[in-house]
């Protein structure tokens, strides 16, 4: 097999690029099948969690390997704060621009880094406070927008998404716990409100294309997941990051070419801030590692 003949450092862009890919396309798949946020919310909840359930139980029957689905109650919090990053995205994603979603997102980084200094003492290094301030004049221009065109419970949802995530990946963090599968297996929770509010309305789901929510809860997010989660073992976090960004620069493209929905102009100067701010955080990281390395090598 070519993958497994390549160097690790390749090994890692291949994964990494592969799941960068597959996330951009989640909100033009979401797009695309044309349903109410409820059902949307339960068919791409449940397909992932039942393709995570699958994978976990081949993993333990065909190999040595035994990665815990929801390691303890920590995992439950872990999978808890993913659940509610997925709700509130869906619903960023119906109550503002694919591109504002995607922008603000992108914030939870910066998200993560605040999480750790409050919670587990770790500061951040000058250049991280530096961009987390350029990041937030970034959000702060494409929230004002929302202000007039009627984005704002879209933009806050999306601002909550983020949070969200960044709040899961502190505790993971901090945990120190396997929680590969937690991200996935966490989704039954918004399956299940999901298929709650489904049932308690109408009893029956408005899905126009069932088949792209179908194929991107089941072959495109756990694809993503799975990529992006293995990327670490090859990557430093700073280039596994910079990969997460394809999601931030392509979706607004896909969405820009399928739907023809052209972002405004308040958004498009933000989330250049935003991920010129990015970029140019993980290349400092990358370089820092590179001088700290550099002794030990030698």
């Amino acid at each position: 097999m070519i993958f497994a003949k390549l160097p690790e450092h390749q090994k890692g862009i291949a994964l990494t690029t592969v799941g960068g890919l597959a996330l951009s396309w989640d909100i033009p798949l979401i797009r695309l099948s044309n349903g109410d946020v409820w059902s949307t919310l339960a068919v791409r909840s449940i397909t992932t969690f039942a393709v995570a359930i699958l994978v976990w139980l081949t993993i333990r029957k065909f190999t040595n390997a035994r990665p815990p689905l929801v390691p303890g109650w920590i995992g439950v919090a872990v999978g808890g704060f993913y659940a509610l990053g997925t709700m509130t995205f869906l619903g960023a994603v119906y109550h503002t621009s694919t591109a504002n979603v995607v922008f603000i997102l992108a914030f939870a980084s910066m998200f993560a880094a605040l999480l750790s200094w409050i919670f587990l003492n770790e500061r951040p290094a000058r250049a991280t406070l530096v961009t987390m301030a350029v990041m937030v004049i970034g959000v702060g221009t494409i929230v004002s927008a929302g202000l007039t065109s009627g984005h704002l419970v879209g933009d806050a949802l999306a601002l909550l998404s983020a949070l969200s995530l960044a709040a899961a990946i502190t505790i993971a963090r901090a945990s120190r716990r396997e929680m590969g599968f937690v991200s996935m297996a966490g989704t039954i929770i918004p399956a299940c409100i999901g298929f709650a509010f489904v049932f308690a309305g109408s009893g029956s789901f408005h899905i126009a294309e069932p088949f792209w929510i179908v194929f991107n809860g089941a072959v495109m997010m756990p694809l993503a997941f799975w990529c992006l989660a293995t990327g670490p073992r090859y990557l430093s976090a700073p280039e596994v990051g910079m990969f997460y960004l394809l999601e931030t620069i392509l979706a607004p493209i896909w969405v820009w070419v399928i739907f023809t929905e052209t972002p405004g102009t308040p958004t498009l100067i933000g989330g250049s801030i935003l991920i010129l701010a990015l970029i140019g955080h993980s290349i400092w990281q990358m370089r820092s590692r590179a001088v700290a390395a550099a002794p030990a090598a030698a």
